[in-house]
């Protein structure tokens, strides 16, 4: 709920089309507990928010993952994935703490009230970097998430959340919002926004997404 996982995964089915991948769509988790199909995996793109994991595919996830299958997604879909599962966090290396909102007298109880202006920052790495190289800073009108996270992640891309008078935080809190990971073979990105799709048509967010499933996908060395 809140999200629209099919049309947000039919929107790049097109794209992996054209760029020479053989698309498989599953509507659940169990195909990670099945080592033979995701030996065969040279890329997953995940779009589950919240729900549940099994020990079993978690496992066989993280395994494929270490063995080199790529593994990336956006929002909710990736990063607000299993929140029960320390080994799926482990994995990724962050999790959706909260979306902060707006003035609260100005709420009216929809999914607007969670929708703040805000920008998206290209760090020093992310502007050298093949998924973000040549993309500038730009801003958003969408939930802008508050990640909590470790030191494995490589950043690409950085949120700040400024301090407000109904918040109870003292300081801007800068969050990641574009990262990879590094995990055995295996390469994982997760792209923070993508709530909807017009912020997954934004010509940023988009480019961002696609070149990060290009990237994330088993390279030769993992082969």
């Amino acid at each position: 709920a809140g999200h629209r996982p099919v049309e947000a995964t039919e929107l790049f089915i097109p794209f992996l089309e054209r760029s020479g991948y053989a698309v498989r769509v599953e509507g659940s988790t169990d195909i990670y507990a099945d080592a033979a199909e995701l030996a065969e995996t040279d890329l997953i793109v995940q779009c589950t928010t919240m729900s549940q994991i099994t020990a079993e595919q978690v496992a066989g996830l993280a395994a494929a993952v270490a063995a080199g299958t790529g593994f990336t997604g956006w929002h909710g879909g990736i990063v607000d994935s299993f929140r029960a599962c320390a080994e799926y966090l482990h994995l990724v290396g962050g999790q959706f703490a909260t979306h902060p909102g707006i003035e609260p007298g100005d709420r009216s109880g929809g999914e607007e009230d969670n929708f703040l202006p805000h920008s998206i920052t290209i760090t020093e790495l992310g502007r050298a970097h093949p998924i973000t190289a040549g993309i500038e800073d730009f801003d958003l009108v969408t939930e802008q998430y508050w990640v909590l996270h470790d030191d494995l992640i490589d950043v690409l891309a950085t949120t700040t959340h400024p301090t407000r008078a109904w918040h109870p935080w003292h300081r801007p809190v800068t969050s990641p919002a574009i990262w990879t990971r590094n995990w055995g073979a295996g390469r994982i990105v997760v792209t923070t926004p993508g709530h909807s799709l017009d912020v997954l048509e934004h010509r940023s967010v988009r480019t961002v997404i696609e070149r990060g499933m290009v990237w994330a996908t088993r390279t030769a060395s993992a082969s």
